[in-house]
């Protein structure tokens, strides 16, 4: 099968199955966004989830984030994974923007990565997700299903290479949807230690489920 029609029929498949396709992570606005993006490294969303609405209530602006402290920050997010320098990033991060941004949230790549604890997955996240940018955030859910299905080659082996990849075929307008078909997809269905094949639409087209049919074929 050639790439395109992979892809084609990968983004057909998700489109049906998840019309609605969207962040778990809960927020109101951009601010409250990047910040639960920031703690969602290497954390799960539904944890993040649980303790955000004390941390927003806390921090309504980010005038306010600037003016704490990390330890108090500390408190409010130490059972996120990484608590201590996660309290000095947001701090870090909301001091910045009301030095270089008047406290709103940026919408380039070149300027969110200038915040503290803001790398390019976050960048990509916040401008698919606020600015309905065509951008890829690779996330280790991205990544595996992206090899797995076939849609990168096992050349890329890091984020930024899948990134470029997926970028390459997927059409501008589904690339913000498309992110999050990939992550709920990896999330639910195609799981790290064992995907569930039985309940994947995508099994006939999958380059993973058929090397793993081969190796269970039974020999003559």
């Amino acid at each position: 099968m050639r790439i395109q029609e992979l892809y084609s029929k990968t983004l057909e498949y998700f489109e049906k199955a998840m019309p609605v396709a969207e962040t778990e992570l809960h927020y109101e606005n951009p601010f409250q966004l990047l910040i639960a993006v920031i703690l969602s490294a290497q954390c799960t969303d539904k944890r993040v989830n649980m303790v955000t609405p004390d941390l927003f209530a806390r921090y309504d602006t980010a005038e306010e984030l600037a003016a704490a402290h990390p330890d108090e920050v500390f408190n409010y997010i130490k059972s996120i994974s990484y608590p201590n320098n996660k309290a000095k990033h947001l701090v870090g991060m909301a001091q910045k923007l009301c030095c270089d941004f008047g406290g709103e949230v940026p919408a380039t790549l070149e300027e969110l990565t200038t915040l503290p604890g803001v790398g390019r997955k976050t960048a990509n996240v916040i401008q698919a997700v606020v600015y309905n940018k065509a951008a890829m955030a690779v996330d280790t859910h991205v990544f595996r299903v992206s090899h797995r299905i076939g849609l990168v080659p096992k050349s890329c082996t890091t984020p930024y290479s899948v990134e470029k990849r997926l970028v390459k075929y997927i059409p501008e307008k589904l690339m913000p949807k498309a992110h999050h078909w990939l992550i709920l997809h990896g999330r639910y269905v195609c799981k790290a230690r064992v995907p569930d094949c039985a309940s994947c639409g995508l099994t006939e087209i999958c380059k993973e489920h058929a090397t793993r049919n081969s190796r269970q074929a039974p020999t003559k």
